[in-house]
């Protein structure tokens, strides 16, 4: 097959108006270009996802991967989902220590495990059993890219993801956190929880980034595709009424999708969200702010 293909990244919802986003915009823009390419030249959305996730949790510069913040007990916890919209196969892992990558550890549950969640000290012997990256000493290999927050009780969040069709027509979706600052020990947000945080069927993909508690009250990233298959809505259309179900709640935060068709949806509730897209046609956008 030889159809339109499409993707778009976030680098997380809430960025601080007129703090330098140039560094990430700049990261943001690279990642574009490399999946772009791999899509040209017949990626799998699956493998495009997982490098564009990957590379995110590398870079240090948001709050996922080496960019997480230590928990309240000082401890790093990180989780991750993945899902492919041409099967609806969906893997995940919550409260993962010690491992470099989580959406590497999350596409293992989904390919080597019949389950879709795996968590805390359980996901780490699986990872483990699975050969992946470990990590060290955590409290070297990690440079949180957010220290502080407004409130003790303040969900100041970050998280990465992304969102792909390729020509062969499949969706895929993947999406990383370190969670919320100075989160409790074993809080889990809506990131690794498929329907919340992540979504991917043959209609829509969908990442989103915000105050998880509220995505998940919401189910965001699945009520994207259910607006748009029962309703009968445009993903435009669909990712807004999604996003203000959520907002009624009382939070914030932002998603990015895309459709079958190549379609592409970027909102967000929050002050900004870092993002990129290629569209079908190959041109790329990286934007912070409105």
């Amino acid at each position: 097959m030889n159809g339109p293909f499409a993707l778009a990244i976030h680098g997380g919802a809430g960025p601080v108006r007129n703090a330098d986003q140039s560094r990430e915009k700049a990261h943001m823009r690279a990642m574009a270009e490399g999946g772009r390419n791999m899509l040209e030249k017949g990626a799998a959305a699956l493998d495009v996802v997982t490098a564009m996730v990957q590379g995110m949790e590398e870079a240090g510069f948001y709050i996922a991967g080496k960019g997480a913040a230590p928990n309240r007990d000082g401890d790093f916890e990180l989780d991750a989902a993945i899902m492919d919209g041409a099967c609806r196969r969906a893997g995940a892992v919550c409260a993962l220590q010690g491992f470099v990558s989580p959406i590497a550890a999350a596409r293992a549950v989904m390919e080597q495990t019949p389950h879709v969640l795996l968590a805390g000290a359980g996901a780490a012997q699986f990872c483990d059993a699975a050969g992946l990256a470990r990590i060290d000493d955590p409290h070297s290999y990690y440079t949180p890219a957010a220290t502080s927050m407004a409130t003790p009780d303040a969900l100041a969040h970050g998280t990465v993801g992304c969102v792909a069709l390729d020509r062969d027509g499949r969706l895929c979706a993947g999406t990383s956190t370190g969670g919320v600052l100075n989160k409790m020990p074993g809080r889990v947000g809506d990131t690794p929880l498929i329907g919340a945080g992540t979504w991917a069927d043959k209609h829509v993909a969908v990442s989103c980034t915000g105050q998880g508690e509220f995505f998940i009250r919401a189910a965001v990233a699945s009520d994207v595709s259910a607006r748009m298959l029962y309703a009968g809505m445009s993903i435009d259309a669909a990712a807004a009424g999604a996003l203000a179900d959520m907002q009624r709640q009382g939070g914030d935060g932002g998603l990015i999708a895309v459709d079958a068709m190549g379609h592409i949806a970027m909102p967000f509730i929050s002050q900004g969200m870092r993002r990129a897209a290629c569209d079908a046609h190959g041109n790329i956008t990286v934007q912070v702010f409105r």
